[in-house]
């Protein structure tokens, strides 16, 4: 922990940096300020002429290198103002000279503070650590390989600062070239500590000053004996963000009890009139059964759907948990007002014509409405939402009932549909389809709190956009991810959010990027596309949770199981090897010309015994925590009987308490389709005419294990 009096020191130095009006240190201040954190840095001094730089060299002793102090030239190689390996007053001078005439050159108007004089740093491994300031997820420290071709390897990783010694360790296996720090061809390893170090200082530093908007330290030169910053570069910001509204958990709980299990709803703007979005939410909430009070509110009815009308929602006698509004953007903010007044705790604000269509004033006035009032706000520009336990449809699209244990949430109303059609074809029972729109109030971070509580709920998935509060979601996340998986499909992977930075650090960190790194981070399993997002909300409920690495191929066909082994490693994903005793308690089972080892080939012509002998073994050796069938049509074992004999054999073993995650996949013609249906319907994940889908599944499985510290081996 940095001593307060060190933290008073980078205070005052950063309050006169702002009072000079400048946004960047320069290099002495940058010293100054890693000095204060324990940042390791050169020995150096600055020089305002060219005697008192070859006296600084020669204090220093050895090798120096010269860089031009200026806080008009941020990028001092590329105006020609650095020199390395300067040794010797002759060629210290011709050095000092040729940055001088080169920054005058590069930026004539440039103010020069000198020349700062650096010990040269022995040779080591150039890495870059630094932090940027997330417009999602705020401080966020950065660790990669670094030197001048940072930019292009681009492999680097991120983690919300500050980040733990841990973290900081964690963040050197994280990249590509992780095999390099621990050392190579014969070359020493790195002092990892002390790399974790500059890492974990530098995150508590943007920590404790938040105007710092960029760290750059690039490059670090590790090596055996240390890590030390040859570079050091830290930009101010100039903009000031408030702080957003929060909730306490409590407070989101019992909100969202409220809205996910309401006992009274009034709709506003129902209508008799068939084609109306009022009139369709009302048949909804009518004909899904919900058996909570139902309120239509309309100014110029008395009977909606032979339910009394209100002229407002003032009228409506006792409590309400929810107002569904359907009536026109310019008419919210009133009703909005006798919501609040009414003392109703959820608006859910299937409107559109808000911040999408440029009217960010009217957004903003209702949520000022929401605030006042302590009305929480769903949308607005939603297609509504969808409480199955509850018997709930509140929304102009169509029904579904299907009970079961997935969530569901999406930024889109396409996308929820999507979810809709796939959830029916599938034959998913889900525990809640909910529409979040704009995001003016509530959010994901607020669902996963409500849905990590829920007991109706067993997986979340996620499409979302963007998020308002980056932060607040990791917290839900890790809140949940300890009971439940949560699958988030990040739409936009664009690099925009890079293209104003001022240092390399800035520069690599994009959007997707750091979503990436941080999403798992947070133990999210993030799904590469829509149908992924969705087969993997189905089929994780499904799987039991593993209790360790070891995975085994038994296939039928020889081709599937190279393509199942590719798919195993793809997921990260680790093949057991097969000991002598289990190979040859394999090979009792199948033929002379098939193959034990892993994966274990069966060959084609075997009949339903071989599939259930080896599925048994696979099942009762206790080395082995997970199974992946390759089947492929014959009329020998027929799709139907290799998927009934397959699930009662595991049901069998779940009787006796062995549970292991079992996903198939099946090849051959279209009655297989028929027995990946009854595969799933019996806990077996199973999938036609692909090897990879069920292995990703059971990857996406093994990642929310290891998250949630499930896996013998992690605890």
């Amino acid at each position: 922990m940095v001593e307060s009096q060190d933290r008073e020191t980078v205070r005052v130095l950063l309050d006169s940096v702002r009072a000079a009006g400048r946004n960047a240190l320069t290099a002495p201040e940058g010293k100054i300020v890693a000095d204060a954190y324990g940042i390791a840095v050169p020995g150096e001094e600055l020089a305002q002429d060219v005697e008192e730089a070859v006296a600084v060299a020669d204090r220093l002793g050895g090798p120096v290198v010269l860089k031009i102090v200026s806080p008009d030239v941020l990028h001092k190689t590329d105006a020609g103002a650095v020199v390395v390996g300067v040794e010797g007053a002759s060629a210290v001078r011709a050095a000092f000279c040729r940055i001088i005439e080169n920054v005058r050159a590069y930026a004539p108007d440039a103010r020069i503070d000198g020349v700062q004089v650096q010990q040269l740093v022995p040779p080591g491994q150039e890495v870059i650590v630094g932090a940027v300031t997330d417009p999602t997820f705020g401080k966020v420290v950065a660790f990669g390989l670094g030197g001048v071709l940072v930019e292009v390897l681009k492999d680097i990783t991120f983690r919300l600062a500050p980040v733990s010694a841990d973290e900081a360790q964690s963040m050197l296996d994280s990249i590509g070239a992780a095999e390099i720090l621990r050392g190579v061809r014969g070359a020493p390893p790195v002092d990892r500590w002390a790399l974790a170090e500059q890492i974990r200082r530098v995150s508590q530093l943007v920590t404790d000053f938040p105007e710092i908007a960029e760290v750059d330290l690039n490059p670090v030169i590790a090596a055996p004996e240390g890590a030390v910053a040859a570079d050091i570069r830290i930009l101010l910001s100039t903009e000031v963000v408030g702080p957003r509204r929060t909730y306490p958990r409590e407070e989101i709980l019992a909100s969202m009890r409220r809205l996910m299990e309401p006992r009274s709803v009034a709709v506003i703007g129902a209508s008799n009139e068939p084609g109306k979005i009022g009139n369709s939410v009302m048949r909804n909430l009518i004909d899904g059964g919900f058996s909570g009070e139902i309120h239509p509110v309309n100014p110029r009815a008395d009977d909606i759907l032979g339910r009394k009308a209100y002229k407002s929602v003032t009228d409506v006698p006792g409590e309400v948990d929810v107002a569904v509004f359907a009536i026109p953007a310019k008419f919210v903010a009133s009703a909005l007002e006798e919501v609040g007044r009414k003392g109703i705790p959820n608006a859910v604000l299937i409107p559109s014509g808000f911040a999408e269509t440029g009217e960010q004033a009217l957004q903003d006035e209702i949520v000022a409405i929401g605030e006042r009032y302590g009305v929480r706000l769903l949308g607005p520009n939603i297609y509504g939402y969808y409480s199955t336990w509850q018997d709930l449809c509140a929304t102009f699209c169509t029904p579904y009932d299907v009970k079961g244990g997935v969530a569901l949430t999406s930024q889109s109303g396409g996308i929820g549909m999507a979810i809709l059609g796939f959830a029916r074809s599938t034959k998913t029972g889900v525990s809640a389809i909910v529409g979040l729109g704009n995001k003016s109030d509530i959010d994901e971070d607020d669902l996963l709190t409500w849905f990590g509580e829920d007991p109706n709920t067993d997986c979340i998935a996620m499409h979302l956009e963007d998020l308002k509060d980056g932060r607040a979601f990791v917290e839900a996340a890790r809140a949940t991810v300890s009971k439940k998986p949560i699958v988030v499909l990040k739409a936009g992977r664009t690099s925009a959010g890079a293209k104003a930075a001022g240092s390399h650090t800035g520069a690599l960190a994009g959007d997707d990027a750091v979503y990436d790194d941080i999403l798992r981070q947070a133990g999210v399993i993030r799904a590469p596309g829509l149908n992924d997002m969705l087969e993997y909300a189905r089929a994780l409920p499904v799987l039991p949770t593993p209790k360790g690495d070891n995975v085994v191929i038994i296939t039928g066909a020889g081709g599937s199981g190279v393509l199942l082994s590719d798919a195993i490693v793809d997921n990260g994903l680790s093949l057991m090897e097969i000991p002598p005793d289990l190979d040859a308690a394999f090979k009792a089972f199948i033929p002379p010309f098939g193959a034990a080892g892993n994966p274990i080939d069966i060959t084609g012509g075997e009949p339903p015994s071989t599939y259930e002998a080896t599925i048994r073994l696979g099942l009762e050796d206790p080395r082995i925590h997970s199974l992946v069938l390759g089947y492929w049509h014959t009329i020998v074992t027929p799709p139907m009987v290799f998927a009934e004999l397959t699930a009662r054999v595991v049901a069998e073993f779940r009787e006796r308490g062995i549970e292991k995650p079992v996903v198939a996949s099946l090849a051959g013609d279209t009655e297989v389709e028929e027995a990946c249906q009854y595969l799933f319907e019996h806990g077996v994940v199973a999938y036609p005419y692909t090897t990879e889908k069920p292995v990703a599944v059971l990857g996406a499985k093994y990642r929310w294990a290891r998250a949630a510290g499930l896996l013998d081996g992690d605890r």
